[in-house]
């Protein structure tokens, strides 16, 4: 079986090992985002999934757009199934109808909930207590296909954004290997959505970091894990912006936004609109991420 694979970030590189090694299957090609400016001196770096795929021989596409300048490629490849996981890019029915057996995505959630390109934040900033893994089969969309197989896993309190990335990262690389040999053994059976079910989620971006205290614990705890490593909750402090890596719900009240604790000893404690929250890692400007404790070891915060 001639498998094209796409995919971009970190959390498709799991997927593509595991076809790299899937019996009788081969990785005829790899399409990924085109190399983006990265880092303070903004030079262009490849994605996780190219560099995995030019260290093992396959042949890598970088079309800005797939659906207008991929299509032939993508031809010219004969794939009979492509798989995508993160690959960030839309793909057209004309892309969709080239390989026979279809096309199967890998989605960071438990669909119909959390459509959509940020699926892992969003469950993390919606407070749900469990997410998972979902292979479907893909249509003209956005999430909609038909579900094939899910796996699901329980979201720790302190779990951040980039933690359960990593984790579900290898579920999806297991719960695709399971849909691959249910499908080469005839046993895969396609689920419809409940589309009054679903969920979609939009985009990250940098101005929801912007915290609202009056907000209950739970709240701004889920919106601290869920957006770390990117954008990251900030609050002022005497160098700039201090981010907020890790929070928990602890006991507490006072006015929305105000500091009840910021010690060595008692670490660093906000009022919230219910509740308080428990500040556990942050990152000064410049600076190394650290315990909260530890920080204020050497710096003073005030309300």
């Amino acid at each position: 079986m001639r498998i094209v694979f796409m995919g971009t970030p970190e959390f498709a590189v799991p997927t593509l090992r595991m076809l790299l090694n899937y019996p009788n299957a081969e990785v005829a090609g790899v399409f990924t985002q085109p190399d983006r400016p990265k880092g303070r001196g903004n030079k262009l770096a490849a994605s996780p999934v190219k560099e995995t795929a030019l260290a093992a021989g396959v042949p890598v596409f970088q079309p800005e757009k797939i659906r207008r300048d991929g299509v032939g490629t993508l031809r010219d490849l004969q794939p009979d199934l492509c798989i995508t996981a993160a690959f960030g890019q839309i793909l057209s029915k004309e892309i969709l109808d080239i390989p026979p057996l279809g096309n199967i995505n890998v989605h960071a959630s438990l669909l119909p909930k959390h459509r959509g390109s940020a699926p892992i934040a969003h469950a993390i900033m919606n407070s749900d207590r469990k997410t998972g893994v979902t292979t479907m089969m893909m249509d003209e969309g956005i999430d909609t296909g038909d579900m094939l197989l899910q796996a699901e896993t329980e979201i720790g309190e302190t779990e951040t954004c980039g933690e359960l990335t990593e984790r579900l990262s290898l579920i999806g690389a297991e719960i695709l290997q399971k849909t691959l040999d249910a499908l080469a053994a005839g046993t895969l059976r396609r689920i419809p959505q409940n589309h009054a079910e679903m969920t979609y989620d939009p985009m990250l971006k940098k101005d929801m970091g912007i915290v609202d205290f009056s907000e209950s614990a739970d709240r701004v705890r889920g919106l601290v894990n869920g957006l770390n490593p990117w954008p990251c909750v900030s609050i002022p402090c005497g160098e700039g912006q201090l981010k907020l890596l890790r929070a928990a719900c602890t006991g507490g009240s006072g006015t929305p936004g105000t500091i009840l604790h910021a010690d060595p000893k008692e670490g660093l404690v906000i009022a919230c609109g219910k509740d308080a929250v428990r500040i556990l890692e942050v990152q000064a400007p410049g600076g190394k991420r650290m315990r909260a404790e530890d920080y204020l070891r050497g710096h003073k915060l005030t309300e």
